[in-house]
């Protein structure tokens, strides 16, 4: 077996595995190697916004993992898309950059994590972050992620915010601002019209150190315990078996469903699981892979009455043409468009303590994922609208664990979803609320039929049922590591993996709990403190700076 040697070996090239390699090579006494079992991201694809459609058909570049049988919807298995390419899922997701709720962040440092509070993290945001509409108490410039406004969204986006404010909603033109309740047009993770994955900020800049080795297609097999003690960490690339040997640490940033896989493959885990599979136990752990959450989504979907949706149609031909050429020329136009365009975050009823809904809105009829080229054609021709909502902090949780002991199968992975009834019961209330704001005035000129859930669905026990038979992924799973200090906690505040030496895990697993919106601005953020923390600099280790306390103490 060959074996390479460096300080921090690090396994997932995703959001949080770039901000790793990147901060932790600054440093040319450190060396660093980045393991990623998918391939580079060459692909024109990836760059493209509108290209996220490939990405979610493209096996090359998506895990495409399925769930277990979901008991409480209908016992269907539901398709779970996962990035497997340099930048991982901010190669494929739709580039929506929201942060989650001050309160989120506090609710972590209550559990005892210490370090992890809104005032805390805020700076670390702010230090990931060159928003483009200029620095605040709120946003940061200069930093790697490129936050933008959208350049060409939808008219029917545009709409959709004023009908939910018709519908009783606040406008809001900063979802990661003071206040994070309301309607608006997302601000993006793109750069001149393209999408600004995490690789393409943190990684691509920095590639050329001598100090940072990058391996893609180079899939983990196990973190390999000198006694309680990470030392290297066993792959196999191009066939080849292969070992990476960490003077310092290995570091597991291979996300919320591939980090829990490789831990229990390597013996670290619920006895109960790796006895099923006769997998020896070195480090029993028995929080590995459980306290899973996502946030399970549905989508009302009406026809258009007129061609003026993302969807391509005779009547739009001469539009699509000009489409290609203006993205061509100037990165502008329809090919921008990141999908879910525009959104907010909304209370389900007014007795809600925090926004407990979230919209993503879609200027086209999104069908399964586009997820197969029937579904791409289907959602790619003709015109609709589609509008997501979902619950922000799900009850109900499930597990990640093992199908067999060949770490090339796939993980198993059952989300539980709608255990807890309390999730139904918010399910509905979002239906509803979704149903009101597509039914304002705005939308008048052109809304057809609605084409989901339909006229059969009406009463609470009828959208019930859609919701059992539609509900699906919107592709934000977390908490399978969580981080704590009670027995089923995983890392603790550090994010070292208890009772072990020289091992983390740093990315979306770590988190106890959801955050209210979408997870790639988190990650990075948890990256961008684990840098601190190992690095030993005071931003991991201690309170936030006195400017971040006072903002998080305007955030209402």
């Amino acid at each position: 077996m060959d074996q390479l040697t460096a300080d921090y070996v690090i396994v997932g090239a995703g959001s949080a595995g770039c901000v790793l390699a990147n901060r932790l090579s600054a440093d040319p006494a450190t060396t660093v190697c980045l393991i990623e079992a998918g391939p580079p991201d060459r692909s024109p694809f990836i760059r493209l916004p509108i290209g996220i459609i490939y990405m979610m058909m493209s096996r090359r570049h998506n895990w495409r993992y399925v769930t277990e049988a979901q008991r409480w919807l209908d016992g269907r298995r539901l398709f779970w898309p996962r990035g497997k390419t340099l930048g991982g899922s901010s190669a494929s997701n739709a580039m929506v950059y929201t942060r989650g709720h001050a309160t989120d962040y506090d609710a972590w440092a209550a559990l005892g994590n210490r370090g992890w509070s809104y005032a805390d993290v805020l700076p670390l945001f702010l230090r990931s972050e060159h928003h483009e509409a200029g620095a605040s108490a709120f946003h940061g410039v200069g930093g790697p992620l490129n936050v933008s406004a959208q350049r060409s969204p939808n008219l029917l986006s545009r709409l959709f915010v004023e009908a939910a404010v018709e519908a009783g909603y606040a406008r809001n033109d900063d979802f990661n601002g003071a206040r994070q309740e309301g309607v608006g047009l997302y601000e993006v993770t793109q750069k001149n019209g393209e999408r600004w994955s995490v690789a393409r900020a943190y990684l691509h800049p920095v590639l050329a150190r001598s100090n940072l080795t990058v391996l893609t297609g180079a899939r983990a097999s196990a973190v390999l315990l000198d006694g309680k003690r990470a030392v290297s960490v066993a792959c196999t690339r191009r066939g080849n078996a292969t070992a990476v040997a960490a003077r310092r640490e290995v570091i597991l940033a291979a996300g919320a469903v591939n980090s829990p896989q490789l831990l229990m493959l390597s013996g670290i885990g619920p006895k109960e699981e790796l006895g099923r599979h006769g997998i020896t136990v070195r480090h029993c752990l028995p929080g590995v892979g459980r306290n899973l959450q996502d946030h399970l989504d549905v989508l009302i979907i009406h026809h258009c009455l007129l061609p003026v949706s993302s969807g391509i149609s005779l009547a739009t031909l001469p539009l699509q043409l000009r489409h290609v050429i203006d993205y061509l020329r100037n990165r502008t136009g329809g090919l921008t468009t990141n999908g879910a365009e525009a959104g907010g975050f909304i209370r389900g009823t007014p007795d809600a303590a925090l926004p407990d809904l979230q919209f993503h809105f879609t200027p086209a009829h999104l069908v399964d994922h586009a997820r197969n080229l029937r579904s791409a054609a289907a959602t790619l021709f003709g015109h609709g609208y589609s509008l997501h909502v979902c619950k922000l902090r799900p009850l109900s949780r499930g597990h990640v664990g093992l199908r067999s002991a060949d770490p090339a199968a796939d993980p198993l992975i059952d989300p539980n979803y709608l255990s807890d009834p309390e999730d139904m019961a918010t399910m509905v209330d979002g239906v509803k609320a979704a149903r009101r704001v597509l039914a304002a005035h705005a939308f008048d000129p052109y809304r057809g039929p609605e084409r989901q859930p339909g006229a059969q669905a009406r009463s609470d026990r009828e959208i019930q049922r859609f919701v059992r038979a539609r509900g699906e992924s919107i592709y934000h799973p977390v908490g399978t590591c969580r981080m704590g200090q009670d027995d089923m906690a995983v890392v603790d505040e550090m994010l070292r993996v208890h009772g072990l030496e020289a091992l983390r895990v740093v990315d979306a697993s770590v988190m106890p709990a959801l955050v209210g919106g979408n997870t790639n601005a988190p990650t990075v953020m948890i990256a961008e403190k684990a840098a601190d923390l190992i690095m030993g600099r005071a931003n991991g280790c201690s309170g936030g700076t006195h400017l971040a306390a006072n903002a998080a103490a305007q955030f209402r």
